[in-house]
């Protein structure tokens, strides 16, 4: 197998309006990787994945696909990415003719109907049943579902799915989650996917990194505390959470607003609050959900604390001794030095 990455970028920029850059030094897709992507709105992900799929063209820096400088986009070159939006747009037209367009449009029209059939099973669509519904019959799911299966049907080297499941029921998200892990084994695609759901991103992708204000940020899921800071005498500095009750401490911030970055492994949890030891920071909240973290096999927990969401990352054996449940009062424990400056 080739070592060349499929994607690999370089001093990668991109702004508008003055107000906000991507701004991405280094960043390597391999063949058949899946990868995900988290952090808030307006972080850079939608804009990112727009130039991913050569929708965009970036103010500066290389992008290489498959080993060749990407000098111009070419319809060509995008027929092996396809992109589904948050906001799924479908044809008026039915559900048959919205997933073959883009076979016809490419002149793919040998065994159309098969291939769309198949592509309509892969996402939990019966093709007797909603083959000639018209696209307005359609659920809010089945309609995320259809434009999701008109990619499929493509059989593209690269999906990429901004929010796939943002405005969808349950049972559409696990319906698409099954339909990704098929075109993956079935025809090595590889996954770029931004969500918020971070219980579902983990379950479809094998890493996952995270994007705040245009970057990506050291750790893949770390968990990023903003300012402002103030200053205490004893040379550490402070940030009061959300609901007022509580503090965090870190060391010593580049200017008051910046934010840090802690990562998920350094932070202990503790049925009880902690005595005499070193760590500044001993936070008490409660566990809000749990999940196996693919690449690593431990257990990701996280926690409300004073209007905070924070991330641990522990062994599934500490997991089992603490007996931990969502609903569960716990305490957060971590060093002030632990918080990293992004």
């Amino acid at each position: 197998m080739s070592d060349t990455p499929l994607y690999e970028i370089k001093n990668l920029r991109y702004s508008y309006g003055g107000s906000f850059s991507l701004d991405i030094p280094s960043f390597i897709i391999r063949k058949g990787a899946s990868i995900g992507l988290m952090g808030p709105n307006g972080g850079g992900k939608s804009t990112f994945l727009r130039i991913l799929s050569f929708l965009e063209s970036p103010d500066n820096g290389e992008i290489f696909f498959e080993g060749k400088k990407i000098e111009k986009t070419s319809a060509d070159l995008k027929r092996h990415v396809t992109i589904l939006l948050q906001e799924p747009y479908l044809l008026k037209r039915s559900v048959f003719d919205n997933v073959s367009y883009g076979l016809k449009i490419r002149g793919q029209t040998s065994g159309i109907k098969n291939k769309v059939h198949e592509a309509l099973n892969w996402v939990g669509l019966n093709p007797d049943q909603f083959s000639h519904r018209r696209w307005y019959e359609l659920s809010g799911g089945e309609a995320q579902r259809v434009a999701l299966a008109s990619r499929l049907v493509l059989r593209p080297r690269v999906l990429i799915l901004d929010e796939p499941t943002a405005s969808v029921d349950k049972e559409s998200a696990i319906l698409i989650s099954d339909a990704i892990d098929i075109i993956r084994k079935e025809h090595d695609t590889s996954l770029v996917i931004a969500s918020h759901d971070l219980i579902w991103l983990n379950s479809v992708t094998n890493e996952i990194e995270k994007m705040y204000d245009g970057k990506i940020v050291r750790f893949a899921k770390g968990n990023l505390i903003s300012g402002i800071w103030h200053p205490e005498q004893n040379g550490l500095w402070k940030k009061t959470l959300p609901d007022g009750q509580q503090l965090i401490y870190s060391v010593k911030p580049p200017h008051e607003k910046a934010t840090a970055v802690l990562d998920p492994s350094e932070i202990l949890i503790s049925l009880m609050a902690p005595q005499g030891m070193s760590a500044q920071n001993i936070l008490k909240g409660v566990v809000t959900g749990m999940t196996i973290e693919n690449n690593t096999g431990k257990v990701l927990v996280d926690m409300s604390i004073s209007g905070m969401n924070l991330m641990s990352r522990i062994t599934k054996k500490a997991a089992e001794d603490l007996r931990l449940i969502p609903g569960k009062e716990v305490w957060a424990v971590f060093k002030a030095s632990s918080l990293h400056w992004h």
